[in-house]
């Protein structure tokens, strides 16, 4: 018996593109959704919103059953924050606002198993087959199926990011257009020159080390972004989508109404009879 193949893993290593969805709302309908209609990975935010552990775990088991695999960014916290996720299943984690070499150093060290770092063993759950894996079988294959993502979002690594990718058991370089324009005193301007360049070096670095790049894209720089070289794009989030859609209904039910207001009021009070009086 062996673990979940990675299907993100098995793509990228391909060549092709992954597509990805955020999930900020915790109902696993979503991710069941979304997966069946062909994303290949579904973004759980663990950093950010109030998704619970069991709801990370049913998210996980909607996922599976369309083949498709979860990335969970967890909370910077204990070595558990980091691990748990893994345990559950997920295929990758995320961890956000990677400062430096160093850092990148204890992530490896903590969420992958010898020769690569000293992630704390188990093997009696989800990803292990619950010990139906032999205990060697298991540390070499959840090395080799598992991603585990560093996201670039300050302008502070900038200067080590090739050695930031360099760092074995690191797969991907994800870039943060959101905080990193925070962090630059440029809130919200994606298309900031720094912006722009810190992109262009993320991927840049990645590549040069032989691993992957992911971004945040949408329909309008989709193509530009698989030419810097990213692989690895999220394409979407349940409150974008769930946004849109009401947005839409009520733009089409209030025009209706309108509309419908002012034929109404167009309309005569009554209806004069051939005596001349007004029928009520």
């Amino acid at each position: 018996m062996q673990i979940r193949p990675s299907r993100v893993l098995k793509k990228l290593r391909a060549g092709e593109i992954v597509c990805c969805f955020k999930m900020n709302l915790t109902c696993a309908r979503v991710a069941d959704l979304a997966t069946a209609l062909g994303f290949d990975c579904i973004w759980v935010d663990m950093e950010h919103t109030s998704v619970g552990w069991s709801d990370v775990e049913k998210i996980i088991l909607a996922a599976k059953t369309h083949d498709a695999d979860v990335m969970v960014r967890v909370a910077r916290g204990s070595y558990s924050d980091y691990i748990r996720p893994l345990e559950l299943d997920a295929a990758g984690i995320m961890v956000p606002h990677c400062m430096s070499v160093e850092d990148a150093k204890s992530v490896a060290r903590t969420t992958r198993f010898h020769p690569l770092g000293r992630r704390p063993v188990d093997g009696g759950n989800a990803d292990g087959v619950y010990c139906n894996v032999p205990f060697v079988d298991y540390l070499k294959q959840a090395n080799e199926q598992r991603f585990i993502v560093i996201q670039i979002e300050d302008p502070e690594p900038l200067g080590e990011l090739e050695q930031i990718a360099a760092v074995p058991g690191i797969d991907m370089l994800f870039f943060g257009p959101g905080d990193f324009s925070h962090a630059i005193g440029a809130p919200g301007e994606m298309n900031h020159p720094r912006v722009i360049e810190a992109r262009k070096r993320v991927a840049e670095a990645a590549l040069a080390q032989g691993k992957f790049a992911g971004t945040m894209g949408n329909s309008e720089n989709l193509e530009e972004l698989i030419e810097m070289g990213y692989r690895f794009i999220n394409m979407g989030a349940d409150v974008l989508g769930l946004n849109s859609y009401c947005r839409k209904l009520l733009d089409k039910f209030h025009a209706a109404r309108v509309n419908r207001t002012s034929d109404l009021n167009s309309m005569p009070t009554g209806r004069a009879s051939a005596s001349g009086k007004t029928n009520l």
